[in-house]
C-alpha cells in the first residue's frame, strides 16, 4: 500500500508567494515557512565569550570530573585504556570515584522527571536484591554515607523544605529518599569534557560534534546500554524516552553535554500516533524517503544510515534514519551502531555548538509487534512558539527544509575533506532508493 500521489505531493508544497507548507506524515503536524524569515543568519545562543579560568579546569559545573560528589552515585563509567581500548567500570564506591577519570559516566538524575516514588506508589516498585546490596555497600563507607545524605539534603531544600524541616527528619527517613539513586528510572549519560581540548574561551564548549568519531560511538553505545537496562527496571515500563538537550534555550540545565533516558509506564503520544498511521499504511516510511528523494532533501549517506532534511517539524530538523530492515537500538550490530553514530556525529558537527538543539530518539516499543523504525531527529531550537501557533495549531518554522539541506551539506563536505568526521557521501553523491527503508 502506498499513499496517493496527491497526498505525497501535499507533504511539502511551495506556494506562489514562496510560502512553504509542510505536513508531517507520521504525526499530522502542519508547518509553514514564510518568505524572508529563513534568510537571516542563525544567532549564537551562547553569551559573549570570555577567557576560561584555568584554575577551574575539571570543575566548571557539577557534571565535571572534579565534582563527582555533586551528582548521585554513578551506575557505570567508561574509561579509555590506551589509544583505542575502552573499559567499563560499574558500581564504584564513593572512595573510588577519583581513582580513574571517566570519559563517560551513567548516573541517576538528581531531579527525576518520573521519580522513584512514582514507580513505588503507583506500581509497587521496590529495589531488587542486587540494588539493595549496592545501596548497602555504598552507604557502608563514611564517604558514601556522607555523599548520599548530602545529596538528599540538597534535594529536599530544592523542593522547598527549610533547614529546620530537614533537620527534624531522622537519618532513616532521609535514607528512604535515596532509593531513587539506586533503583530509579531516569539516567544521564555524561561525557568528560566541558570545553574542547585546549579551549581558552567560554564559547568553545564540547558538544556532540566536537567529540571524535570514536568517542561519539562510545557515547552512543553507553546510551543504548542504559536504555536497554531501564527496560528491566520494572514490569510496568512500557517505553524509555531518550533525548539530548543542548544549551539552555533547548532545556539544558548545564552547558555540559549529556543525554537523558526516562522510563515511563505508557507508550509515548508520538508512538501511538505513529502506530495508527502505520497500521493504515505499512509503507509510510518508504513514502517519507520518496518525498525526500524527489524533493532533493537527502543530505548524506553511509553504509548504515541516511540523513534527511526533515519536513513537517516545528523546528528546522535533520533526521538520521538507519537503513535496511527495521531494528531497535539495542538490536543493532556493532557495524550498524557505528554507522548510525558516525552519521549523527557528522550532523552535530555541521550544526555546531552555538545552536541550541534537541536530539530525540524514536523507535518501536518492545511491547509493539508492528515494525516501527528507529530514527533520530536533531531539531534546531532557533525560534519561539507564540500565539499564532497556539491558536491555529499551524507552526511557523523559520527555515524551510531546502535551506536546512543546503546549510548542512556544504558544511559536511568541508568537515569530511578536513578529516573531522567519518567518510560519507554528501548531497548529490548519495544514491538513495525508498527500498533502503524496507520492511
Amino acid at each position: 500500500m502506498t499513499l496517493p500521489a496527491t497526498y505525497r505531493d501535499e507533504a511539502i508544497v511551495r506556494m506562489a508567494d514562496g510560502t512553504v507548507k509542510q505536513t508531517n506524515l507520521l504525526s499530522g503536524t502542519e508547518v509553514w515557512t514564510v518568505p524572508g524569515r529563513g534568510d537571516r543568519p542563525i544567532p549564537s545562543a551562547l553569551p559573549e565569550p570570555r577567557a576560561i579560568n584555568p584554575h577551574q579546569n575539571g570543575a566548571f559545573c557539577p557534571f565535571c570530573e572534579k565534582r563527582y560528589l555533586e551528582t548521585p552515585p554513578e551506575k557505570e563509567r567508561l574509561v579509555r585504556v590506551g589509544d583505542s581500548q575502552w573499559k567499563y567500570l560499574s558500581d564504584l564506591g564513593a572512595d573510588q570515584l577519583f581513582d580513574t577519570v571517566a570519559d563517560f559516566r551513567r548516573i541517576p538524575n538528581l531531579f527525576e522527571i518520573v521519580s522513584y516514588n512514582y514507580w513505588h506508589l503507583n506500581h509497587g516498585h521496590v529495589p531488587t536484591e542486587a540494588q539493595h546490596r549496592r545501596m548497602a555497600e555504598y552507604l557502608a563507607s563514611d564517604a558514601g554515607y556522607d555523599h548520599v545524605m548530602r545529596l538528599v539534603h540538597d534535594r529536599m531544600l530544592a523542593s522547598g523544605m527549610t533547614e529546620d524541616e530537614c533537620d527534624a527528619l531522622s537519618d532513616s527517613d532521609k535514607l528512604q529518599q535515596a532509593n531513587g539513586f539506586f533503583s530509579g528510572g531516569h539516567d544521564l549519560v555524561i561525557p568528560r569534557r566541558h570545553y574542547t581540548y585546549g579551549a581558552t574561551q567560554t564559547d568553545q564548549l564540547a558538544g556532540s560534534g566536537t567529540l571524535t568519531p570514536d568517542e561519539h560511538e562510545q557515547y552512543i553505545r553507553l546510551t543504548v546500554k542504559a536504555m536497554d537496562n531501564l527496560y528491566h527496571l520494572d514490569p510496568a515500563v512500557r517505553y524509555v524516552v531518550a533525548f539530548q538537550n543542548w544549551l539552555k534555550p533547548a532545556g539544558a540545565s548545564f552547558d555540559h553535554l549529556h543525554k537523558q533516558l526516562v522510563a515511563i509506564d505508557q507508550l509515548s503520544v508520538q508512538s501511538q500516533s505513529e502506530l495508527e498511521r502505520l497500521r493504515k499504511n505499512p509503507a509510510i516510511y518508504q513514502e517519507i524517503l520518496r518525498v525526500a528523494t524527489t524533493r532533493k532533501l537527502v543530505i548524506a549517506q553511509n553504509d548504515h544510515a541516511i540523513a534527511l532534511a526533515g519536513f513537517g517539524h516545528r523546528y528546522p530538523t535533520v533526521a538520521v534514519w538507519p537503513t535496511g530492515a527495521p531494528y531497535n537500538p539495542w538490536e543493532a550490530s556493532p557495524e550498524q551502531l557505528r554507522g548510525i553514530s558516525d552519521m549523527l556525529h557528522a550532523v552535530h558537527a555541521a550544526t555546531g555548538v552555538k545552536i541550541p538543539t534537541n536530539e530525540e530518539w524514536y523507535y518501536r516499543p518492545p511491547s509493539v509487534s508492528i515494525p516501527m523504525r528507529w530514527r533520530i531527529l536533531l531539531k534546531w531550537r532557533v525560534s519561539t512558539m507564540a500565539g499564532f501557533e497556539g491558536g491555529s495549531r499551524i507552526y511557523l518554522n523559520t527555515i524551510d527544509p531546502w535551506r536546512v539541506h543546503n546549510r548542512v551539506t556544504s558544511t559536511l563536505a568541508e568537515l569530511r575533506d578536513a578529516g573531522a568526521i567519518s567518510p560519507l557521501r554528501v548531497g548529490a553523491e548519495c544514491s538513495v532508493d525508498p527500498s533502503l527503508l524496507g520492511g
